[in-house]
């Protein structure tokens, strides 16, 4: 089913003339990559993309209309342009919009909408554009961590890791760089000036075209005896999760079901009730994490969807993004150049290599 044929469903169901979006996300899931951000800061974008179950309109002011005209959107998007002095945005979109209507920022007289369920799941254009983001992701990544030193800092790193994936035109709303100190005892590692030490973990959430990838790879120096066997134990979650997924989708499940399954795989590893330190992950898409999983979200497990797993065990981590479908589950933030080990799912019948540690 195309956007379009989705947001006609979406506006009959709800009884709207037309449907506006003017965060980033779904911004570009409705003009196909384009991009409304000038400033990072805010969570409203200086332009509205709306519908209106004929075309779609593109709203924004004089100073941004001929940029992205020329480099941000698709043709056969209208635009309807303001002075910048004139009126704010949602003023604007309020005056070019049929009503009723909703949008997914602050209108006055509009409904809000829920995006999440609009974008999922991922149409086959989406989907190539997955791969390709999630290869030259992992590639920076994969480039970054196989020449840190046990000296560099954390921050050192991540100004390495911003830098490569901007470069191919990556945003980079998470950077994660733990060193061997601060891994074993905070599972979101923001980056300070420790030095990396015996061992590192690096953890990216990059956007382009509006998707999200997440991957994390561990690199050792010198390091403890167990780091490899919990990483191992962290990759037999993960896998298990996968699994779930596939299986829950199929049957027209929710994210509980698949979260009873990690659950599971954590007592099965010998690590139970390790879920607790640290979400788990969730849907992927057009935001980091469309929902993440807990023992009573009733989202819907759509396919095919992408997924980003993210179980830790006590220091040790794995994490990559994968496009599931009913047939098969494959790694979209992988390069092949990196080790992995074969692993089992708990409970379920699939195996795949996953992204082991690299000594160095």
């Amino acid at each position: 089913m195309s956007l379009t044929d989705r947001l006609d469903q979406y506006l009959a169901s709800e009884d709207l003339n037309a449907v506006w979006f003017a965060r980033p996300p779904s911004f570009a899931w409705l003009t196909r990559g384009g991009d409304n951000v000038v400033d990072r800061g805010v969570d409203t974008g200086v332009a509205a993309a709306g519908y209106d179950g004929d075309q779609i309109t593109v709203v924004t002011d004089n100073i941004e209309a001929p940029r992205l005209r020329a480099e941000e959107l698709p043709d056969g998007v209208a635009i309807e342009t303001f002075e910048w002095h004139a009126e704010s945005l949602a003023d604007a979109v309020a005056a070019a919009s049929p009503t009723p209507a909703a949008a997914d920022f602050d209108v006055s007289g509009f409904e809000p909408v829920d995006v999440t369920p609009l974008r999922q799941p991922l149409t086959e254009t989406q989907r190539e554009q997955y791969r390709e983001l999630g290869a030259d992701a992992a590639a920076a990544v994969e480039s970054v961590a196989r020449s840190v030193d046990p000296s560099d800092t954390e921050l050192d790193v991540t100004g390495a890791l911003r830098d490569e994936l901007e470069s191919e035109g990556i945003a980079t709303p998470v950077v994660l760089v733990g060193s061997a100190e601060r891994a074993q005892s905070y599972r979101h590692y923001t980056s300070t000036d420790t030095e990396l030490g015996d061992y590192a973990l690096v953890s990216v959430t990059a956007r382009r075209d509006g998707l999200h990838v997440s991957t994390t790879r561990s690199v050792a120096f010198d390091p403890p005896e167990w780091l490899a066997e919990r990483t191992r134990k962290a990759m037999r979650v993960e896998t298990t999760a996968l699994a779930a997924t596939r299986a829950v989708g199929q049957e027209g499940g929710t994210a509980s079901d698949v979260f009873a399954a990690i659950q599971d795989a954590y007592a099965e590893v010998g690590w139970e009730g390790e879920w607790r330190n640290h979400h788990q992950g969730g849907a992927a898409g057009f935001a980091g994490r469309e929902w993440i999983a807990t023992p009573g979200n009733e989202s819907p497990v759509v396919l095919p969807q992408g997924y980003a797993w993210n179980p830790t065990v006590d220091g040790a981590k794995s994490e990559d993004t994968f496009l599931v479908t009913d047939e098969r589950v494959d790694l979209l933030s992988g390069t092949g150049d990196w080790p992995t080990e074969t692993v089992e799912a708990v409970g379920y019948d699939l195996e795949l290599p996953r992204h082991s540690v690299l000594d160095r």
